[in-house]
């Protein structure tokens, strides 16, 4: 099981509780011998067929400090534990011939004594997840620090002063001059061109109406 944080998260103190980010159930732990050469550590050379010791790795984040802790897969009874101050560091070390196995260097809470020994994985996607919760949280603490740096610098910086002196007034132009109205559209003049004029005298001539019928029979009687 695998807890993976990649989101900013808040800057802890030393006295924040623990918090567990990779649970692997089995994990494998070897002796082995003093590292002969600066070539590094070889898992060819340790006993792989036969393991010193089986039982569960966490991964545990207090504050800013990390470490990995070997328990017993039952009763949770420690091991061993490993305190991580880099990566990579000298507290965990890939082995050049192997992605599987690690040389881990863990500590003696009481007497602070320290030795090396070589840790191991069944499956290759249990070492990727190892490797990949090492960078996260060193990665997280790198940009947490450097935010921290940042928020020291702006509070060096002189802050704006917005505020009124005594006796200080503003003006405010508000824009109350009255919009201009607009002009009166003028009337359209028609031209009287193709008007007909009206007839001489301003009267028109009615048609003279048909004669009575007696006025016909006195026509023809003379």
């Amino acid at each position: 099981e695998t807890v993976n944080y990649r989101f900013p998260r808040k800057m802890a103190t030393d006295s924040d509780y623990e918090s567990v980010i990779l649970v692997k159930p089995e994990v494998f732990v070897y002796r082995i011998p003093p590292r002969q050469t600066n070539r590094g550590f070889r898992a060819a050379d340790w006993n792989l067929e036969q393991a010193d010791w089986t039982g569960r790795l966490r991964m545990i984040t207090k504050g800013k400090k990390l470490s990995i802790r070997l328990e017993d897969k039952n009763s949770g009874e420690l091991f061993a534990s490993c305190p991580i101050e880099s990566y990579p560091g000298p507290s965990v070390e890939s082995v050049s011939d192997s992605s599987r196995y690690f040389v881990i260097r863990i500590q003696d809470e009481t007497t602070g004594k320290t030795a090396f020994i070589g840790v191991g994985f069944a499956d290759r996607s249990d070492s990727f997840d190892l490797n990949v919760a090492l960078q996260d949280h060193f990665k997280w603490l790198k940009q947490s620090e450097d935010f921290a740096k940042q928020d020291k610098e702006l509070d060096k910086q002189p802050k704006l002063d917005l505020s009124f002196k005594e006796g200080q007034t503003i003006t405010i132009n508000l824009g109350n001059k009255l919009p201009k109205s607009p002009k009166p559209r003028q009337p359209m003049v028609h031209s009287n061109i193709g008007v007909l004029p009206p007839p001489p005298g301003g009267k028109i001539p009615l048609f003279t109406p048909p004669p009575s019928p007696s006025q016909q029979q006195h026509t023809s009687v003379g």
